[in-house]
Formats: C-alpha cells, sequence, structure tokens
C-alpha cells in the first residue's frame, strides 16, 4: 500500500511541479507534457503568471528520447506564447526526436506557440481553439539603430523557416498572415480559428484527444512494426 501511495504522490507532483504524466497502456506508453500560459526564457516572470518554464521540458524531453519504456510523446498546448528563443529551443528538441509526437493545441496556440504545435510528427487543434500569428516582438530597452533591426529581422526568418519546414503552409502564405493589418485590433498580424488554420497548412487536423491518442497509437504501432 506504501509503494501504491508513493507511486500516486510521485505522479501528483510530477503534475504540480512539473506539468506531465506518464500513462502505461497495451496500446503503447505515452508521456504526456503539457505547455501552458507563458514560455519563461532567461528571465522569471511574476508569481501570478501561469508558465512553462524551459528548464523543465528541455530534460523531460532527453529523458523521453532515451526512457526504452515511453513509446511516444504527446503535447498538450494552450500558451499566450513567450520568450522566442526558448520556445524555439523546445520546438527543436521536439522536431529531432527519434520517437512519435503528437501535438494538440487547446485553447490557444498563440505567438511561439505556433512553432511549438507544428514541431510534432503530427498536430490537431480542438474545433474551438485559435491561433496568432504576428511579426516578432521585443520588451524592454532596444538599441535604436540598423543592426538592431536586421537582427530582428533573421530571428524573424528563423521563426518563419521552422514553421514552414515542418508544416505545409507556403513561406510567401505564412508572411502574408504574419503582415496583415486588418485582422486584429491595434496590431499586425492574423488570428485563425482552428479551420483555418488547418486550411492554411499549419495544422494537420483539427480533432479533440481522443483523435491524438488513437494517431499517437497508430504511429507507435507503425514504429514498433518496422
Amino acid at each position: 500500500m506504501s509503494d501504491k501511495n508513493s507511486e500516486n504522490n510521485k505522479e501528483k507532483e510530477n503534475i504540480e511541479d512539473f506539468g506531465f504524466v506518464e500513462t502505461k497502456n497495451p496500446k503503447g506508453n505515452i508521456h504526456c507534457l503539457t505547455i501552458i500560459g507563458q514560455v519563461e526564457g532567461h528571465q522569471i516572470l511574476p508569481p501570478q503568471n501561469k508558465t512553462t518554464k524551459y528548464e523543465h521540458v528541455l530534460p523531460q524531453l532527453v529523458a523521453v528520447e532515451e526512457n526504452p519504456e515511453i513509446d511516444g510523446l504527446l503535447i498538450l498546448l494552450n500558451t499566450v506564447g513567450g520568450d522566442v528563443e526558448a520556445g524555439l529551443a523546445i520546438s527543436e528538441m521536439i522536431a529531432g526526436m527519434s520517437k512519435p509526437t503528437v501535438s494538440l493545441v487547446l485553447g490557444g496556440g498563440h505567438s511561439i506557440g505556433v512553432p511549438l504545435a507544428v514541431s510534432s510528427d503530427y498536430s490537431f487543434i480542438a474545433p474551438t481553439a485559435t491561433m496568432t500569428v504576428h511579426p516578432l516582438r521585443m520588451s524592454g530597452t532596444v538599441i535604436g539603430v540598423a543592426q538592431t533591426f536586421q537582427y530582428f529581422e533573421r530571428m524573424q526568418e528563423r521563426i518563419c523557416e521552422f514553421i514552414v519546414s515542418n508544416s505545409h503552409i507556403k513561406m510567401e502564405d505564412f508572411k502574408k498572415l504574419m503582415l496583415t493589418t486588418d485582422d486584429m485590433a491595434n496590431d499586425v498580424g492574423t488570428i485563425l480559428f482552428a479551420k483555418r488554420a488547418v486550411e492554411m497548412g499549419i495544422i494537420d487536423s483539427m480533432g479533440g484527444l481522443s483523435d491524438a491518442l488513437a494517431k499517437m497509437y497508430e504511429m507507435i504501432g507503425k514504429d514498433k512494426n518496422k
């Protein structure tokens, strides 16, 4: 009984502190990672903010890749965006994994949440979810010289290239969405509802949790039969 209680307490701690849970099933063992709120980078955000800390996520991804008992990774996304470099680091790690990966956008996958969503092998979006595509932003002190704007442009190209190479949207179509001026009040960019996100080729399919799990088990089955 004590072993069972210890196991339950460990699972509760993993969910509360690190936002992940592992499920075991005859069809395959899945590691479920949640990316919620704001992706936190090198700067610590205020305590009232819901955050996903990249220093917690990156070691998890290494553990998933190296653990022979885990067959696949399910990523649940409901994020407003956040630190660009931290978000790209997580996205690159997911994209570089050899095990099957499936993402599900719930609520929102905004800003840097877009590359996080497309980094998986297959992506879903809930019918009521939205995604916001907009140009790169930076807060704090900015040195007003040409090199700063060149850096912004290069960083933005990195994001665009990652999204285009990991989804089915064309570069010109994605940039058009990013630079639209009549879709958002007092801002530049586009709010994509689920159906349009799929039609534009950013997300693979609309669906919910059962659809994401079914796809995951299908991919795990194919992986095991290789």
